[in-house]
């Protein structure tokens, strides 16, 4: 926790597989992945332990955004803040306006262009508590003025939070402080 973590590698080499190990999405994998609570006990990965994991432990920015192509922008972020009552809606429109989204706060996602999209994401990831911040490619299709944007608001949010981040790339990543680069 607190430690930033550049994970590079070209296409192809275990980054979102990785990420989806850690986030118990996949287990097809030999070794051992243990999450351990507050009092350094492991947390049990049946199905209530992962739910855990997921709303409290560690938030996950996906390649693929997993938005609601139907909802709007600020509905999509919403929606995730529903379930954790995290973020003031005040922080979250603030965070989508310093990403240069607010012309789009009303748009359906799916209307979005796809660096518009990863905003969105990246906002709704920072819509819960968290130890770790899992960021799997999230500045891929961004321009450098909103990638910074996005490496101060996730580093201020990490600060707060003292939370971990784990950021994957292919090349092209968020600048921030990294505690280690491993390069793949």
């Amino acid at each position: 926790k607190g430690k930033s973590y550049l994970i590079e590698a070209a296409s192809g080499r275990g980054k979102s597989s990785f990420c989806a190990y850690i986030f118990a999405l996949r287990n097809d994998f030999q070794g051992k992945i243990e999450w351990l609570d507050e009092t350094d006990n492991p947390i049990l990965l049946d199905e209530k332990g992962i739910d855990r994991l997921r709303c409290e432990g560690i938030g996950m920015m996906f390649q693929e955004h997993r938005l609601f192509p139907e909802l709007t922008a600020l509905e999509n972020v919403l929606l995730k803040n529903s379930l954790t009552n995290f973020a003031t809606e005040e922080e979250i429109c603030r965070m989508l306006l310093q990403l240069g989204l607010e012309n789009k706060l009303n748009v359906p996602c799916g209307k979005l262009s796809f660096g518009q999209q990863q905003r969105v994401a990246f906002v709704r990831l920072l819509c819960q508590p968290a130890d770790f911040l899992l960021l799997d490619e999230p500045v891929s299709h961004l321009d450098e003025v909103n990638a910074k944007n996005m490496a101060r608001i996730l580093t201020e949010e990490a600060m707060r939070q003292g939370a971990g981040v784990v950021v994957t790339s292919i090349g092209k990543h968020l600048e921030l402080d990294y505690t280690k680069k491993m390069m793949l």
